[in-house]
């Protein structure tokens, strides 16, 4: 009996926030961090493969860094994809994205980005090449260096198994 109340205080408590919440002005929501666990630990646990790099290309956020591990099997999901043609500019694009989320990830691992030359500078030398656009064309037009990247920054870490394990 006493479980059943606890959980209809719960429910009803649950239904009055997002009352409250749906029915609230988004001008006037409140700004500080006073949010209830529930939604916060919902949001960290979204947010936290997300950290957002600065126009001088560093980390920064108050969110954790995403692990090189996790990082890398996102890169190595690509390894079994190709530019086909309803497929192509996804993939490309999907190759880019995962690059670059290794490179985050590396840049922010406690052993330091020292400890990620190879695969840094290839991503470098690829953001070179690209010139800052990674619209669909100038992939394609770059896709044998996207490509081999993503392929020696594979090899690299499996050379390297204890930061990715």
């Amino acid at each position: 009996m006493f479980f059943s109340k606890v959980c209809r205080a719960a429910v009803l408590v649950g239904i009055a926030a997002l009352t409250v919440s749906c029915g609230a002005d988004p001008a006037s929501a409140p700004t500080d961090s006073s949010a209830s666990s529930a939604s916060s630990s919902l949001s960290q646990g979204a947010a936290s493969t997300a950290p957002t790099a600065s126009p001088g290309g560093s980390t920064s956020s108050a969110l954790p860094a995403e692990r090189v591990r996790d990082a890398f099997a996102g890169l190595q999901a690509t390894l079994n994809d190709s530019c086909t043609p309803g497929n192509c500019a996804y993939f490309l694009g999907r190759v880019y994205d995962e690059l670059h989320r290794m490179d985050r990830a590396m840049k922010a691992d406690p052993k330091g980005p020292g400890h990620f030359p190879e695969p840094i500078s290839l991503i470098d030398k690829l953001d070179t090449a690209l010139d800052g656009d990674h619209a669909f064309d100038n992939l394609k037009r770059h896709q044998t260096l996207l490509i081999g990247t993503r392929d020696k920054i594979n090899v690299w870490m499996q050379d390297h198994p204890d930061d990715y394990r």
